[in-house]
């Protein structure tokens, strides 16, 4: 080896590469052709000394120098085979492939369609994922950062050392990249990044790591590259039909970390063990999770979330999620993912001015900060963005089989003004409120998931009368295949919250919603949100003494079941839970051993299966022809009575609420056949805590009109109830 055949570096660039600062490390570092022979540079800070292997045979064809001690190692060899570096380090040595002696990652059509915001499995590509170069295994790690002045993966597999690896950016696409040998899944990582103007960043967690270690750490995880095995080909296959608005959906609403602990850790398998079951004993179609997508803060309960493909750590890695969809499914049980595109938090290891500039987010905090929840708001006008987004709802979608994702916060992204005040937000091109770029990445996001994954339905939390909200994107609508019915929520709430004394003077709270109930395919939701932040329990919500309480409670429940739409109920509800919910502890299942509590949990589990077996109850949930009033204007009485029916080989189910304490006899209501009608749901029944006042099961409709129909039944009402009755064939 001749040092006079040594290139000389330039001093500023050996002073960059000692320093961490060097933005183009393969210019300089790992193989470089010269005439006296293969110069090889490495920098490795620390190492003692570095000998370099014919990689086909292991043997020594040179060494590298330390000249000045900076850990810049270089040298010349004749060989120009593949080789290995042999470090000597202070306690080891390591063998290991050069990473700046392979070539490029990712290829040009990946980068063009990530540019375009048109590559929806950007993860398999893009963050952390094992690969094999040239026959060599390792990780390619890759970030878009195209404002950055350097990058540099850190980690477990190089002491965090930003001067080890420093990326190779590819312009124009604005991603680094390096491919770095022997690194496995399960080795934790960050990106090191200098900003413009060399203003040095917090190290930041990968935005497409597919895996994250638990919380409150905040390192990224090589995730495993082997797919989870998955069983259930069956329910894949009838998914659409399970999913459609003519299906009967009752959704359990859960947050997983609180729902039940049982003195032990909460984990995906404990969750199969325990809460599957319950899920399908309790005659629920499907379980919605409050969002699991990695996020720093637990109070959030994961609305602020940063690792948009990866299941958080806190639970379980991600073949263990995996693992639990697939005995939901098995057990014939949906999962909807609550799924956060709207914003973000701004954690300084997150997406929060990544590159040093705002890349995810808006600059102007008139359009990208939310104040009301701290947060930046995602630029939907980028394409790159969208992409990240889209991608992100795919990978839950087949990754993971999941069969829904409700997606959060849609009003705040359809609305410029969104909790504004005047001047303090920007028209649109128009001059307008609507956020244009928002809702065509609403549209786009609808129209790609229909595309590619037949049968899952995207759920919008939409509490405005934004029109079109279940329209189809060819319709000018949003795409999306159901919407929360806030104003039904709120509406009815707000009534069965008065003291029936005063409800006949509030009587429409009841009745608006069939106003509107079939210009959306409508969700009923009583979610987390009515149970937080001083708002109390649903039972505390109820007016009364304590028997009154749970009446009113069983009563709004069989309406509920009962009305125009799907339905939804958050974890606690159905044991009429008494205390407002706290993330921090589990559901008191303790109030079980009071029969007022197992009632209503006995009801909730029979409004559920008598939901799904009477077809007239969910068939036409959307349509106007399956629900006809026979008594809405009963104020005095605070009675409501109507039909819900089905297809004409479907009988018609009547529905009859009495919203007061006071028991009604010789209530006459108008029936279109005579002959039996059985009371197939009372609420006030002994079984669910009532008082067991009703009509003995069935009777008979006489021939004595009413309300328009030829026949009529002379009913006894229980106080503060709901009664369901259906004629015998």
């Amino acid at each position: 080896m001749s040092a006079a055949a040594i290139l000389e570096l330039p001093r500023e660039e050996a002073d960059a590469l000692a320093g961490g600062r060097h933005s183009d490390p393969f210019k300089v570092l790992g193989p470089h052709d010269t005439a006296g022979g293969r110069l090889i540079r490495a920098c490795l800070p620390g190492a003692l000394g570095v000998e370099v292997l014919r990689r086909t045979d292991g043997v020594s064809i040179g060494s590298l120098a330390d000249k000045d001690g900076s850990g810049l190692f270089e040298g010349v060899v004749s060989d120009r085979s593949p080789y290995l570096l042999r470090i000597k380090w202070p306690q080891a040595v390591q063998e290991t492939e050069d990473p700046y002696s392979f070539g490029l990652l990712l290829g040009d059509l990946d980068l063009h369609l990530f540019n375009e915001g048109r590559h929806f499995e950007l993860a398999s590509v893009m963050g952390a994922n094992a690969v094999s170069l040239e026959g060599v295994e390792g990780v390619g790690f890759s970030v878009w950062a195209p404002n950055a002045s350097r990058v540099a993966v850190v980690g477990d597999f190089n002491s965090w050392d930003s001067r080890r690896h420093p990326m190779r950016l590819r312009f124009p696409a604005g991603v680094w990249e390096l491919f770095i040998p022997r690194v496995t899944p399960g080795a934790r990582y960050k990106f090191d990044i200098i900003g413009p103007g060399g203003v040095r960043l917090p190290q930041k967690a990968d935005p497409l790591a597919q895996q994250a270690e638990p919380a409150p750490a905040t390192a990224s995880v090589v995730a495993s590259p082997k797919q989870w095995r998955w069983h259930d080909e069956a329910w894949m296959q009838r998914r659409a039909e399970r999913q459609a608005a003519t299906a009967p959906i009752s959704i359990y609403e859960v947050h997983l970390g609180s729902w039940m602990r049982g003195g032990g850790t909460v984990s995906w398998e404990t969750a199969a063990q325990r809460l599957i079951p319950y899920v399908v004993d309790m005659g629920f179609t499907h379980l919605e999770l409050l969002p699991i997508a990695e996020y720093p803060f637990g109070g959030s309960w994961g609305y602020q979330p940063l690792g948009l493909f990866a299941p958080t750590g806190r639970y379980g890695a991600p073949d263990e999620f995996a693992k639990f969809v697939d005995r939901l499914h098995a057990a014939g049980i949906g999962l909807i993912l609550d799924w956060v595109p709207a914003h973000f938090p701004t954690d300084p290891h997150g997406l929060a001015r990544f590159d040093g500039t705002a890349l995810y987010e808006h600059l102007d905090p008139r359009e990208g900060f939310h104040r009301d929840w701290n947060t930046y708001i995602y630029n939907f006008g980028r394409r790159e963005v969208q992409g990240f987004l889209i991608a992100s709802a795919l990978h839950w979608l087949e990754h993971f089989h999941i069969d829904g994702l409700r997606v959060d916060a849609v009003a705040s992204m359809l609305y410029r003004d969104y909790s504004r005040g005047a001047g303090d937000w920007i028209p649109n091109v128009y001059g307008g409120r609507e956020h244009l770029e928002a809702i065509d990445f609403l549209r786009h996001l609808n129209a790609v998931v229909k595309e590619r994954c037949p049968g899952v339905v995207t759920i919008a939390e939409e509490s405005t009368a934004w029109p079109g909200v279940t329209r189809s994107e060819r319709e000018l609508g949003l795409g999306f295949s159901y919407k929360w019915n806030m104003g039904w929520m709120h509406d009815t709430l707000l009534y069965m919250e008065r003291d029936p004394i005063h409800r006949s003077y509030h009587h429409d709270e009841m009745t608006f919603g069939l106003l509107y109930g079939f210009s959306e395919k409508f969700i009923l939701p009583l979610s987390h949100d009515e149970v937080v932040h001083g708002k109390g329990s649903l039972l505390g919500k109820m007016p009364g003494d304590r028997w009154r309480k749970f009446a009113n409670l069983r009563a709004y429940f069989g309406f509920m079941w009962s009305h125009p739409g799907k339905k939804l109920l958050f974890m606690g509800g159905e044991i009429a839970q008494e205390r407002e919910w706290n993330h921090d502890r589990e559901i008191d299942w303790f109030l079980l051993d009071n029969p007022e509590h197992a009632g209503m949990q006995r009801l909730v589990r029979d409004l559920n299966h008598l939901y799904r077996g009477e077809p007239a109850l969910h068939v036409r949930d959307s349509e106007p022809a399956g629900f006809r009033w026979i008594v809405g204007d009963d104020r005095s009485n605070s009675v409501f009575a109507y039909f819900r029916t089905g297809h004409d080989d479907h009988g018609p189910v009547l529905v009859v609420c009495n919203m007061t304490p006071t028991p009604r006899s010789n209530y006459r209501i108008g029936v279109p056949r005579g002959g039996v009608w059985r009371e197939i749901m009372n609420t006030d029944s002994r079984f669910y805590g009532g008082s067991d006042m009703g009509n003995g099961g069935a009777l008979h409709a006489v021939s004595q009109p009413m309300h328009g129909e030829t026949h009529s039944l002379d009913l006894t009402l229980p106080p503060l109830s709901t009664l369901y009755l259906r004629a015998e064939s």
